[in-house]
């Protein structure tokens, strides 16, 4: 199994430069590959931020689960991804979706980020978050 890096799966995702598209295509489709957590955290930023993409969040959602979804691509901790990839679409920044949902096993999520406190009520994962005043 081969790691892959962010820009093999940003050519895959936009499709921006047809060689390097067909290129990347052609090793996800031809190889058994891992994609990292903090691969896919680097790759919802550049999909989703002003200063990469600025792909609207359902479509980044939509790449991220057609990606992960590939016959040949494993994700690390899948299940977590899979969680942070929910809890995004409802809102939540995925960088912070991929924090709480990776400390499932720990007793809490510390945090004085307001945003994240308020994003995880709305998603309904109140009883991890522990607020630092």
């Amino acid at each position: 199994m081969i790691a892959v890096d962010i820009n093999i799966l940003v050519r895959y995702a936009v499709k921006d430069d047809r060689l390097q598209t067909v290129a990347a295509t052609e090793f996800l489709k031809n190889n058994t590959t891992l994609i990292l957590k903090t691969v896919l955290l680097e790759l919802a930023w550049v999909l989703s931020s002003v200063s990469g993409y600025n792909l609207p969040r359902n479509v980044v959602v939509e790449r991220l689960r057609h990606i992960c979804g590939l016959p040949t691509i494993t994700v690390e901790d899948a299940t977590v991804v899979a969680q942070a990839i929910n809890w995004y679409e409802q809102g939540m920044d995925f960088a912070d979706a991929l924090h709480l949902a990776q400390c499932a096993t720990s007793a809490g999520f510390a945090t004085m980020d307001k945003r994240l406190i308020a994003a995880a009520a709305t998603c309904g994962v109140t009883s991890a978050i522990l607020e630092v005043a």
